[in-house]
């Protein structure tokens, strides 16, 4: 985007140039098929749930006819300003080298380096909650959508209650246990799994409506104005409800660069508006003729005999949508802990073709114990509903001003043009929002709480690396000076070559002093090596992320560059400058020397104590870096030092 022209909005109403993202190959209908299954899979399974909600007893709405056009109404408009005005076609503009998400935009606005300190801080917290809502989402929407699935048990029998509770936990278990075995396998039929629910979808609707054709009327935004302004409070609290038709829209531009603009637009404007509108319309039809004797309305548009299969292929999808958000959450864990926001964590790559393609023990335990836990206590997905639609109006909101930031920033939009469209986006997006903090005692504290979490840590986690970095390079010795000293007093060299990680690259690491102050030797070889992340998804040639310098007397200096969503591996770093001849005759015999921090403190840092203390907890149980970088443990040397906090 840095070479991009600056543009206006009327501009992004033009097809894009060419997609810079080089992730995605293949024809746009396959890739849009793809994206069927993994970015449509939240927003595809919401008519199992949505209507019901909008008409349960905590909106207090009758199902009278004029109730019904309005809520659908609403939904239609919420669907078409949402998702096809701002999603698919503004904010899928702001992409990162083809990358989207909340992260990706953040490290977009990170990149203005006149705007002043309290500005990006503000920019900076804003981003990161709206990543930690983000969690609250992944944990609610595995257990809402299998739950939801599962209750249409409820409609074959009454004898299946007690075992619906039971059934979704297994089912959320078993989804958890088979991720460390990689989605590339299960991956290639997500999408015409969910081509077949959406057909499902189609399908169902298109009877009812065509039984009862008024319910086209609610195309007429007047029916959703008329409910909202002439029902008072249930017509405000309907809007909580409406707003589950739209879980989901954010990951249209969270997983743009697994597949690309073309195809998710493709894939929404010819499969997945056309089915969802079919479904709610169809709903809404039914909901019209029988009114108050309907308990499920997406369950009762099937037939008797195809209930079963019906509730087969609803799982399906609902276990599809959370493979999604369960996968988006291992993708959000390595930008952050890349960007400097997370401790380090065990990624292990599953597919040796899609570097994106990872596995997170640690967040997928957390996943899973949290989705088991709310399923356990909630028990309904009525229950859960009201926890739902707080992580998505927040994040999206957060979205719409993180947006308005690039628009005027990276597009050169004027301010009322920036401001006008985002104010408009706020509009939706706030109202939403707003609806939905009154469900906050009915579980609507969940996602906050589990947000709240989320950004403690990473906000704790950043602010301990800045003052542990601080107190390095205070303490750091001039390279120059180190060299100069060689030079007077040449050491004793062994054989091989050592590797000292530093995170300054112009200063002398620590671990290297320490060594040589103890041990009284060199190697012939010592590289300095540093590894930095840039603000851009990925350096995919690798000659590009190398730099080398000879310092001289056996010095080297490395500089390796990676984006935020790719894993650093040390010894494919060495391999490389080898094959690029960056380091003249590098031994084979390598050792690596790690610095390891024992944190004190009783430190003046200015950290409060208890951010001290969740500091110093998450560095001892960060992964090392011995593992977390690929390094062979056997060739390790640790060298500890104390620092003040």
């Amino acid at each position: 985007m840095d070479a991009s022209p600056r543009q206006g909005p009327l501009n992004s109403l033009v097809p894009a140039a060419p997609e810079q993202n080089s992730h995605h190959h293949g024809s746009t209908a396959a890739l849009a098929l793809g994206a069927l299954g993994v970015v449509y899979g939240d927003i595809g399974t919401s008519p199992l749930y949505t209507l019901s909600a909008c008409f349960n007893e905590a909106t207090g709405l009758e199902r009278t006819p004029s109730n019904v056009l309005g809520v659908l109404s609403l939904v239609f408009w919420s669907l078409t300003f949402v998702v096809v005005v701002k999603y698919l076609t503004f904010i899928m503009r702001a992409d990162n080298r083809g990358e989207g998400g909340i992260l990706a935009l953040l490290a977009l606005t990170s990149r203005n380096k006149d705007r002043s300190p309290r500005a990006t801080t503000v920019l900076t917290t804003l981003g990161l909650f709206g990543a930690a809502l983000l969690y609250g989402d992944g944990v609610i929407t595995p257990a809402i959508s299998v739950l939801s699935a599962v209750e249409g048990l409820r409609i074959v029998t009454t004898s299946f209650d007690p075992f619906v509770v039971p059934i979704t936990i297994a089912i959320l278990i078993g989804v958890f246990l088979v991720q460390k075995h990689g989605t590339e396998r299960v991956g290639s039929v997500f999408g015409p799994a969910m081509l077949v629910w959406f057909a499902m979808l189609a399908a169902l609707g298109i009877p009812a409506i065509a039984r009862v054709p008024s319910v086209l009327r609610a195309i007429d935004p007047r029916h959703g104005l008329d409910l909202v302004m002439h029902h008072g409070v249930a017509g405000f609290l309907v809007l909580g409800s409406v707003v589950l038709c739209i879980t989901g829209g954010e990951a249209l531009y969270a997983d743009m660069g697994h597949f690309g603009k073309r195809p998710i637009r493709l894939a929404w404007y010819a499969v997945v508006f056309p089915c969802l509108l079919l479904n709610y319309f169809g709903q809404g039809a039914l909901l019209i003729e029988h009114g108050a004797v309907v308990k499920s309305p997406f369950f009762e548009l099937v037939p008797d005999s195809l209930l079963v299969p019906v509730i087969f292929v609803a799982t399906i999808a609902t276990i599809i949508a959370s493979q999604a958000l369960i996968s988006g959450a291992y993708s959000l864990t390595q930008q952050a802990v890349q960007l400097g926001f997370s401790p380090r964590v065990t990624i292990v790559h599953t597919s040796g073709k899609a570097e994106g393609q990872i596995f997170i023990p640690e967040v997928n335990d957390l996943l899973m114990v949290a989705c088991v836990v709310l399923v356990a206590t909630f028990k309904a997905s009525s229950a859960l509903e009201a926890a739902y639609g707080i992580a998505v109006t927040g994040t999206m909101a957060i979205t719409s001003l993180l947006f308005f930031v690039v628009a005027r920033e990276r597009f050169g939009w004027s301010l009322p043009a920036a401001a006008s469209l985002v104010t408009l986006f706020l509009t939706f997006d706030l109202a939403f929002f707003a609806a939905n903090l009154t469900k906050f005692a009915h579980g609507g504290w969940f996602p906050i709480v589990v947000a709240a979490v989320v950004y403690t840590v990473m906000a704790t986690w950043k602010q301990g690396r800045v003052l542990l970095g601080k107190f390095l390079s205070e303490n750091v010795l001039e390279l120059p000076l180190f060299l100069g000293e060689l030079d007077r007093k040449p050491p004793h060299r062994v054989r091989g070559a050592a590797v000292f990680l530093t995170s300054n690259p112009n200063g002398v690491p620590p671990v290297l002093l320490h060594h040589f102050k103890h041990n009284k030797v060199l190697h012939e070889q010592v590289i300095l090596l540093s590894i930095s992340t840039l603000h851009v998804p990925e350096i995919r040639n690798p000659r590009e992320r190398l730099e080398s310098e000879d310092l001289g007397h056996g010095f080297f200096r490395v500089k390796a560059s990676f984006g935020f969503a790719q894993t650093p591996n040390v010894p494919e770093i060495l391999d490389q400058c080898r094959a690029f001849k960056l380091l003249p005759s590098l031994s084979r015999d390598v050792s690596y020397f790690l610095g390891r921090e024992t944190l004190v403190l009783s430190g003046q840092s200015g950290m409060a104590p208890w951010r001290k203390k969740v500091f110093a907890f998450l560095s001892r149980n960060a992964q090392s870096a011995t593992a977390f970088f690929g390094i062979p443990p056997n060739r390790v040397v640790e060298l500890g030092t104390q620092v003040e906090l």
